[in-house]
C-alpha cells in the first residue's frame, strides 16, 4: 500500500514537472532565453525558483532540459506524420514540412539564444544531423536510382545553413519558411 503512494507521489511529481517544463517551453520559444534568470522565469510564471528548480538544478541545465524537451517532442510529432503507405516522395516532403511546422512558433530570439548557448546550439545541431540522415534515408526509398546521397547531402547543407542563420540572412526566411522551401525544392527534383 505505501508503494502505491509513493509511486502516485513520483507520477504527481513527474506531471508536474512536464506541466513546468511546457510553460517555460512556451516562454523560450516567444522571447528566448538568455535574458531571462531564474528570478524572471519564476515572476514570469507565477511561481518560485524552488519551484523552477524542480527541473533542473541550475538556470543553465533547466535550458537544456527544456531545449532538449523541444527537439524531442518536435521529432515525435515529425516522425508521426510521416505515413509508411504514402507515396515516398509525398513522405520526403511531409517530413520537411513537419520540420517546417515544429519549428514555426520559435521567435528569432529563441534562434539567437540556440545559436548562442553552446549546450543548446549542440542539441539543435545533433538534432539537424538526425535529420540529415532522415532525409538522406527518405530519398533513397522514393527515388532508389537517384543520388540520395548527393540530395541527402545537398539537404544537410542547407539545413546546416538554416541552422546558423545564413540563410535568414541571404533569403529573409526563418527556419520554419526555409524548411518549407527547401521540401519544395527537394520534392520538385525528385518529379522532374
Amino acid at each position: 500500500m505505501a508503494m502505491t503512494s509513493v509511486d502516485e507521489r513520483a507520477t504527481r511529481a513527474s506531471r508536474r514537472r512536464e506541466a513546468l517544463v511546457d510553460r517555460l517551453m512556451e516562454v523560450f520559444l516567444d522571447r528566448g532565453f538568455a535574458e531571462l534568470g531564474v528570478a524572471d522565469l519564476a515572476a514570469v510564471l507565477r511561481c518560485s525558483k524552488s519551484t523552477l528548480y524542480s527541473v533542473a538544478a541550475s538556470r543553465e541545465q533547466i535550458i537544456v532540459a527544456v531545449v532538449r524537451a523541444f527537439f524531442r517532442r518536435a521529432t515525435e510529432r515529425v516522425e508521426a506524420v510521416l505515413d509508411a503507405s504514402a507515396d515516398p516522395r509525398e513522405r520526403v516532403g511531409a517530413y520537411l514540412r513537419a520540420i517546417s511546422d515544429e519549428l514555426a512558433p520559435a521567435s528569432p530570439a529563441f534562434f539567437a539564444d540556440l545559436d548562442a548557448f553552446a549546450p543548446a546550439r549542440e542539441i539543435y545541431k545533433r538534432n539537424t544531423r538526425f535529420a540529415v540522415r532522415r532525409v538522406q534515408g527518405l530519398v533513397r526509398e522514393a527515388s532508389p536510382d537517384s543520388d540520395a546521397a548527393f540530395v541527402g547531402a545537398v539537404a544537410g547543407q542547407v539545413m546546416e545553413s538554416i541552422h546558423r542563420g545564413e540563410i535568414k540572412a541571404q533569403t529573409g526566411l526563418d527556419d520554419s519558411a526555409a524548411y518549407a522551401a527547401l521540401a519544395s525544392l527537394i520534392v520538385a527534383r525528385m518529379e522532374a
